[in-house]
């Protein structure tokens, strides 16, 4: 990912007045151009597991959101770390505006690609962590493999899965995604 005007501090303020036609996320008051639109592998990716999450969610408090879709993690202090994840799944529902949710939703989940991958794996993971995100989930379209980070006691437990797993949701209780359909392709 691109850092675009690094000589500047920027909130969530000023993040909804750019009108360029640019998506962008911030991080800690540096605005990062995001990737253009994702691969076709991606947005299946992204859909077979909207789908089951949607699915099991229907008629229950939380509900699960794609991208683009603005998460505001510091709402309350700063606000000047916006970030817009492929998935979002929210189960407060005082965190969800018109603007989209502010605060740290229940679960994350980010599909890599090349432009992506390290600023997901590295940069958010932190940011994620350190504003109490309890799931996240890294799902890597070559290897065909998810990473989920659970939040326990301060700090992720991580735990890898390939696409013979079925998984356990850890914030939605009795949820099992099955990565055999996230990866029918």
């Amino acid at each position: 990912m691109e850092s675009l005007r690094k000589d500047a501090y920027y909130t969530y303020s000023d993040y909804v007045k750019w009108d360029d036609g640019i998506r962008y996320e911030l991080i800690d008051g540096v605005a990062y151009m995001m990737s253009p639109a994702p691969s076709w592998i991606h947005q299946e990716i992204s859909g077979n597991l909207f789908g089951q999450l949607w699915q099991f969610l229907r008629g229950k408090p939380c509900k699960v959101y794609s991208a683009p879709f603005d998460v505001r993690l510091n709402a309350a202090q700063e606000d000047d770390t916006v970030v817009q994840p492929d998935i979002v799944v929210i189960c407060d529902k005082s965190k969800l505006n018109d603007a989209g949710c502010a605060g740290a939703p229940d679960m994350l989940i980010e599909i890599l690609s090349k432009s992506s991958a390290r600023f997901d794996k590295h940069v958010k993971l932190q940011k994620y962590l350190k504003y109490g995100v309890r799931e996240y989930w890294i799902i890597d379209p070559d290897s065909r493999t998810v990473q989920v980070y659970t939040l326990k006691d301060d700090n992720y437990i991580v735990s890898t899965y390939d696409e013979t797993d079925e998984v356990n949701v850890t914030v939605l209780d009795g949820c099992v995604i099955n990565l055999g359909e996230v990866f029918t392709l």
